[in-house]
C-alpha cells in the first residue's frame, strides 16, 4: 500500500469517526445516571450503565405516540411522493406530451423555491380547511417534490427506448409500461428515492411545528423539544434517550436498503 493509499484511509477513518463518535456519545449519555451527566468527567461508557433515561422518557412525553405519528406520516408521505415523482417523470421522459419540456422546467424551479417561502401560504390553507393536528396537515401538502420528479426523469431516461418500444407492440398501455416494465427496471433508483425520502420526513421539524399544536399530534423531532423546555433547563439524560430512539428508523431504512442505494450510485456513476 502506497503513502498516498494510506492517507486515504486515514482521512476515510477520520471522516467515519466523526459521523459515528456523535451517536456513540449520545448512547453513552442516555445510558448514563444523572449524577454521572453532571459530574464534569469525560468517560466514553458509563461506569453503571442503567435504563432509566428511556423510561423517563417514555413516560415524562407520549413516545410511542410520538413514534406512531412520525412513522404514519414519514411512510405515507414516502409512498406518496414516489407515486407522484413516478407518474410526472414518466410523462416527461417517456410520454409524448405537448409542452413536456416547459412542465418538466416547471417541476425543477420548484426545487429553487425556499420551503420557507411556501410554508406561510400552506399552513393558512390547512387553517381555513379547519385541518390544523390532523394527519392530512402534515402530510398532503408534502405529496410532490420537485427533486423526486427530477432524479426519476433522469433514471427514466437512460432506459434503453427498446424496452418501451417492445411493451408497446405487445399491445400494453402506458400504465402498464409504467408499471410492468419502468418500474421494475428502476427499482434501485426507487429504493435509494425511497430512503432519502424517509429520512427526509422523518427529521422534518418545523413544519411539523406549525401545524401540529396537539402534543398527541406531534411528531417525534417536535416532542423531544418537550426536554429541553422543561423548568431547569435541559433534561440531557432523557434527551439522549429520545434521540437514541429517534434514530433507529432511520438507520433500520438505511441498512434495509443500503444495497439498492450503493447500486444505483454505481449504476449513475456508469451513465455516460
Amino acid at each position: 500500500m502506497g503513502a498516498s493509499a494510506r492517507g486515504v484511509h486515514v482521512l476515510l477513518v477520520a471522516a467515519c469517526l466523526l459521523v459515528v463518535f456523535p451517536m456513540f456519545w449520545m448512547f453513552s449519555t442516555a445510558l448514563k445516571p444523572p449524577p454521572e451527566i453532571f459530574a464534569g468527567t469525560f468517560r466514553l461508557w458509563p461506569s453503571a450503565a442503567t435504563l432509566q433515561n428511556f423510561t423517563t422518557a417514555l413516560t415524562q412525553v407520549p413516545m410511542l405516540r410520538l413514534f406512531w405519528n412520525s412513522l404514519v406520516v414519514a411512510a405515507v408521505v414516502t409512498a406518496a411522493q414516489i407515486l407522484t415523482s413516478a407518474l410526472a417523470a414518466y410523462a416527461c421522459a417517456i410520454l409524448r406530451v405537448p409542452g413536456q419540456r416547459v412542465w418538466f422546467a416547471l417541476f425543477v424551479a420548484t426545487m429553487m423555491v425556499p420551503s420557507q417561502v411556501t410554508m406561510i401560504p400552506n399552513y393558512l390553507l390547512i387553517a381555513r380547511f379547519e385541518l390544523l393536528n390532523t394527519y392530512t396537515a402534515l402530510i398532503v401538502p408534502q405529496v410532490v417534490t420537485g427533486y423526486g420528479i427530477f432524479m426519476l426523469r433522469q433514471t427514466f431516461k437512460n432506459l434503453p427506448t427498446s424496452l418501451v418500444e417492445a411493451g408497446i407492440l405487445d399491445g400494453a398501455s402506458s400504465w402498464q409500461v409504467l408499471w410492468r416494465i419502468v418500474v421494475p427496471t428502476t427499482r434501485t433508483a426507487l429504493a435509494a428515492l425511497s430512503v432519502l425520502f424517509f429520512i427526509n420526513t422523518w427529521n422534518q421539524y418545523l413544519w411539523p411545528l406549525l401545524v401540529a399544536n396537539d402534543k398527541y399530534m406531534r411528531t417525534l423531532p417536535v416532542g423531544m423539544q418537550e426536554f429541553v423546555s422543561l423548568e431547569g433547563g435541559t433534561n440531557w439524560g432523557p434527551l439522549m434517550a429520545a434521540a437514541t430512539m429517534a434514530i433507529v428508523p432511520a438507520l433500520l431504512a438505511y441498512v434495509v436498503a443500503q444495497r439498492y442505494v450503493l447500486e444505483s450510485f454505481v449504476a449513475a456513476g456508469l451513465k455516460e
